[in-house]
Parts: structure tokens; C-alpha cells; sequence
């Protein structure tokens, strides 16, 4: 379990310096990231994905359809094995996952400052929020346990089916072999990893 500690740590390090630079660069909708670590039988998975990919919108929630969207998502998101499937033979279980929605707070507060301005001319307030529309992220934490880990020749990405505005995914993956990175795209929703288990 020492080795997953030092691989998490690793790989939220990476995932944190990838944000800040994100943050700093345009934001893309339809790019997610995936974030993998594995060991022995132990695997612990990190998905930060935009608002836009996962409900179709990222202002603040308000209404009850789109607070409905966002419950919707944080439960199917708490459901790992149905979106990134794994063989069966591998026999995986779920020993944990939690999901959420984050906003950037920056953005956050150019949006309050857009509707405190609605009142003084509308079209120019309409226009403003637009400008500072806030940008939200879904972020969801894994932890899987497999009896057979050796039989995890795959990935089958039935994210990109449940999650129709979600494009491409970046994907980092630690384990006691090294690091690797991928792709994985709409239009082929399947990652082979041999030797990475």
C-alpha cells in the first residue's frame, strides 16, 4: 500500500501542476483527464472532467432541472466500473468513489459581479455574464480492488456513450512498471494496456 501512496502522490502532484496550467490556458470543453494508479491489486482512479462534458452547461446551477442534471451525474459518476470497463475476468470491485462539482472561484465571482450589474442596462449585464461565465468541473476519486488484476488487458470507455458532450479523454497511468500516457477519443472508446497490470 506504501508504493499506491507514493504513486497517488505522484500522480496528484502531476494533476495539480496540469491544472494550474490549464488553468492558465483556454478552457476546453469536451477534454477530460483520467489519472490511474496501480498496485498489486489496488487501483486508484482521479477524473476531473468540464461541466459542459458531463451536463451540457457550466453556470451556477439554480433551476430544478439543471440541479436535477447535477445530481443525475454525481451518482452516475459514483458508479466507476460502468463508465471505464474493466474484464470480468479480472473480477474488480468498487472499495470507494466519491464525485463532485467544483467551480473556479474567479470566474465564480465575475458571474455575481454580471448579475449585481443586471440592473443598471440588460443587454450590457447579458453581455457581461457571458464574458465571466463561470467554469465548473466534475471531479470524481476511485478506488478499486481486483482479484485478477493480471486479466486487465483493456479499458472499454463506456464514458464517452453515457456522457454525450465528452469528447476525449488525456489519461496518465503509474504503476510499479513506469508512467504512461494515452489518448482516448470519442470515435474509439477502447485503450489497450498491455503489461501496464
Amino acid at each position: 500500500m506504501k508504493l499506491l501512496t507514493t504513486l497517488l502522490a505522484t500522480l496528484l502532484a502531476t494533476s495539480t501542476l496540469a491544472q494550474e496550467v490549464r488553468q492558465l490556458d483556454a478552457h476546453e470543453h469536451g477534454v477530460g483527464e483520467l489519472n490511474i494508479a496501480i498496485e498489486d491489486n489496488t487501483i486508484a482512479m482521479e477524473l476531473r472532467a468540464p461541466g459542459a462534458d458531463i451536463v451540457g452547461f457550466e453556470y451556477a446551477a439554480v433551476s430544478a432541472e439543471d440541479l436535477s442534471e447535477i445530481e443525475t451525474a454525481v451518482a452516475t459518476l459514483s458508479r466507476p466500473l460502468e463508465l471505464f470497463v474493466l474484464p470480468l475476468s479480472a473480477e474488480c470491485a468498487v472499495l470507494e468513489a466519491k464525485a463532485g462539482l467544483e467551480a473556479d472561484a474567479e470566474h465564480d465571482h465575475g458571474e455575481e459581479h454580471a448579475v449585481a450589474d443586471h440592473d443598471h442596462d440588460h443587454d450590457h449585464a447579458e453581455e457581461k455574464h457571458a464574458e465571466h461565465e463561470g467554469h465548473t468541473e466534475f471531479h470524481a476519486e476511485y478506488l478499486l480492488t481486483c482479484n485478477n488484476p493480471a486479466a486487465i488487458s483493456g479499458i472499454d470507455f463506456a464514458y464517452f456513450e453515457t456522457f454525450e458532450n465528452a469528447l476525449k479523454l488525456d489519461i496518465q497511468i503509474v504503476s510499479a512498471s513506469g508512467s504512461r500516457a494515452f489518448v482516448v477519443e470519442r470515435d474509439s472508446p477502447n485503450l489497450e494496456l498491455p503489461g501496464m497490470f
